[in-house]
C-alpha cells in the first residue's frame, strides 16, 4: 500500500493543527495530575484571571511561564499539578456589568439585587467559557478536571469557615472607623484599592474669627467643602505663635457654629499657617485627633458625594459644586484670605478613578498585626523564598506598617457576609450555615448583612480552597503546600501576603515554598497588562 501525501500549505495555519493536537492531549488525560505517595509533587495554583473580560497579553505571559515550569517537571517524571481557576472579582465585575446596564439606560437599583445578580451570572458564564478556550488556544497544560471558580461551592465553604473561625478568635470585628469610600461604586475600599495620584491643586487660606471678637486665626486647607464638618481648630503645643489662643473658640465661617481651639502634636507647624482645621468625619488624621480629644464627628458629605443637612445652606449640592459655592461665599464675606497653587496626592478609586472620600462608617475589619508577624517570620526563616530577592525588603516594610483590613463591601456581587442580625433583641449571629432563628431570643425575623466580602478575602484562600480545604481531601493532603506561586509584583500585598497570612492562621503551614515575581507587560500608556 502506497503512503498518501498531503500537500503542505504555503503558510502555517494553526487552526488546522493546534486544536486537533490539544484535543488529543485532553483525550489522553496528559495534564491530569495523579497522586503518587512515593514522590514529591510539583504544584502551581494558577493566579485566577478576573471574569471581567477576555484574556490579554499579560495573561499570556503568566501562562507561558507557568506552562514552562509545569511541562519541565512533568517531563522529569514528577507528579505535576497546574490547577486553573477564575476569580469573581467583586467590584471589578460589578462595575463592568453596571456599565453594560448604563447602555440600556438602567442601573442595578432598577433591576433589584436578584435580577442584577442574574445579569452578572450571564456575563460570567460567557467569559468563564471564553477564558478557558483562550488558555487552551495558548496550549496551557492545565488540569482542567480540577478547575475552580471563587464562587464555587467548595471555595465558598472555605470563605465561611474562615470568617467564622477568625471571628471566634477575635480577629474579625465590626466597628465605626474612617474608611476609604468611593461615591461612584458606593462601597468601602481597602487602602490597597486606592491609587494616590499627584494633582495640581490649590491651598486655600481661610480666616476663622475668635468667638470673643479679639482676633482671628487663618488656616490653610485643600478641601474647603469640608468646612461644615469642622469640630475644632488645632495647633501644635510647641508652637509659640498661638499660645494665647489655646482654649478659646472660633466661629466657623459662613456657618453659625462655634468650635474650640485645641492642641495636638500631630499638627505640622510648617504646613500652611501652622493651624489646622479638624474635620474628624472626612480625614484620617483628623479622625485620630478627634478620638484623642473626644470631638464630635460631623458628617458633611453623604455616601453619594452630595452634602448632608449638616452642611446647612449647601445641603444637597455635589461636593465639587459645594467647593465652588463655599469659596465664592467665603470670598464675598472676607474670609478667603488668599489662594496658592499646591501639588499634592489625592486618593482615587482603583476601579473607576473617582476621587475617594474618607468617611466614617460601620464596617467589618480584620486585625492584621498578629497575622503579619507570622507571615514575616515565614520569609525571614526561609520557609518561603521570594524571587527576586530584593522584594524581601518591600514585603517586610509593608507588613511592619500594616493596618487593620476593612474588608466589607457595599456591593451585590460576591460572597455575602455570613452574619445575621436580630431586630428583636439586637443579637448578632455568626454561623457557617444560614440560621432560621435568633440564637438568643428565638425570633424568626433575623436578616443577613447585605454587604459582601472584599474579593481578596476569597482570593487569599485560593491555595487552600482549590484543593478542597476545609475538607481533608486527598488532593489537599497530597498537593498542599504548593511549590511555586508565580505572579506579578504589583499584587505582592493585595494577594500574596494575604494568602500567606490566612494559610498560616488556618492550617499552620505556608501555602507555597517559592514566590516567583515576574515582570509586568505594559501598554503604550504605561498601564500594566498582567
Amino acid at each position: 500500500m502506497q503512503p498518501t501525501f498531503k500537500e503542505l500549505q504555503p503558510t502555517y495555519e494553526p487552526q488546522q493543527v493546534e486544536k486537533r493536537i490539544y484535543k488529543s492531549w485532553l483525550d489522553g488525560e496528559f495534564f491530569t495530575a495523579t497522586i503518587d505517595e512515593d514522590k514529591q509533587p510539583f504544584v502551581i495554583i494558577q493566579p485566577p484571571p478576573n471574569v471581567t473580560g477576555e484574556l490579554h497579553l499579560g495573561h499570556a505571559q503568566r501562562a507561558t511561564i507557568e506552562d514552562m515550569l509545569t511541562r519541565w517537571h512533568r517531563m522529569k517524571g514528577d507528579p505535576t499539578l497546574w490547577l486553573p481557576g477564575l476569580d469573581h472579582a467583586g467590584i471589578a465585575t460589578q462595575v463592568v456589568v453596571e456599565r453594560e446596564l448604563m447602555k440600556e439606560g438602567l442601573t442595578r437599583h432598577d433591576l433589584g439585587r436578584e435580577k442584577f445578580l442574574a445579569r452578572i451570572w450571564e456575563w460570567v458564564d460567557t467569559y468563564r467559557t471564553r477564558i478557558g478556550e483562550q488558555h487552551q488556544r495558548l496550549g496551557a497544560s492545565c488540569d482542567w478536571s480540577r478547575e475552580k471558580f471563587t464562587l464555587d461551592q467548595g471555595p465558598s465553604k472555605a470563605v465561611r469557615f474562615t470568617f467564622v473561625s477568625l471571628y471566634k478568635k477575635g480577629l474579625i470585628y465590626r466597628g465605626e472607623r474612617i474608611i476609604n469610600w468611593c461615591p461612584r461604586c458606593e462601597t468601602a475600599l481597602s487602602d490597597l484599592e486606592v491609587e494616590h495620584k499627584e494633582i495640581e491643586g490649590k491651598l486655600y487660606y481661610i480666616k476663622y474669627e475668635l468667638e470673643d471678637q479679639s482676633g482671628s486665626i487663618t488656616v490653610a486647607t485643600t478641601r474647603p467643602e469640608t468646612i461644615p464638618g469642622d469640630t475644632a481648630l488645632a495647633i501644635n503645643p510647641d508652637d509659640s505663635r498661638y499660645k494665647s489662643f489655646i482654649g478659646k473658640e472660633v466661629s466657623i465661617p459662613t456657618l453659625s457654629r462655634n468650635i474650640p481651639i485645641i492642641t495636638d502634636h500631630a499638627v505640622d507647624k510648617t504646613f500652611g499657617t501652622g493651624a489646622l482645621k479638624i474635620t474628624p468625619g472626612h480625614d484620617p488624621t483628623d479622625f485620630e485627633i478627634g478620638v484623642r480629644h473626644n470631638l464630635t464627628v460631623v458628617t458633611a458629605i453623604n455616601f453619594n458625594g452630595t452634602m448632608t443637612e449638616a452642611a446647612g445652606i449647601y445641603s444637597g449640592l455635589d461636593r465639587t459644586v459645594c467647593r465652588e459655592k463655599i469659596l465664592n461665599d467665603l470670598d464675598k464675606e472676607g474670609f478667603l484670605i488668599k489662594t496658592e497653587k499646591y501639588t499634592h496626592t489625592v486618593g482615587h478609586c482603583q476601579r473607576c478613578s473617582q476621587v475617594v472620600e474618607p468617611l466614617v462608617s460601620k464596617q467589618w475589619f480584620m486585625q492584621m498585626e498578629p497575622l503579619a508577624q507570622r507571615a514575616l517570620r515565614a520569609v525571614e526563616t526561609g520557609a518561603i523564598r521570594i524571587v527576586p530577592e530584593h522584594f524581601n525588603r518591600v514585603y517586610t516594610n509593608w507588613l511592619l506598617n500594616i493596618r487593620d483590613w476593612c474588608f466589607s463591601r457595599q456591593l451585590w456581587w460576591g460572597h455575602r457576609i455570613p452574619v445575621w442580625y436580630c431586630p428583636d433583641c439586637d443579637a448578632q449571629i455568626v454561623e457557617e450555615e444560614e440560621p432560621t432563628q435568633c440564637n438568643s431570643c428565638g425570633s424568626a425575623g433575623i436578616y443577613q448583612d447585605p454587604d459582601v466580602l472584599d474579593t481578596w478575602f476569597s482570593s487569599g484562600l485560593w491555595p487552600l480552597s482549590t484543593l478542597g480545604w476545609p475538607e481533608n481531601t486527598k488532593d489537599f493532603s497530597y498537593f498542599f503546600p504548593t511549590t511555586v506561586m508565580e505572579t506579578g509584583h504589583d499584587i505582592l500585598f493585595f494577594w500574596v501576603a494575604r494568602m500567606i497570612m490566612l494559610s498560616l492562621e488556618n492550617v499552620d503551614e505556608v501555602p507555597f515554598r517559592t514566590i516567583y515575581l515576574s515582570g509586568l507587560i505594559r501598554d503604550p500608556q504605561g498601564i500594566k497588562m498582567s
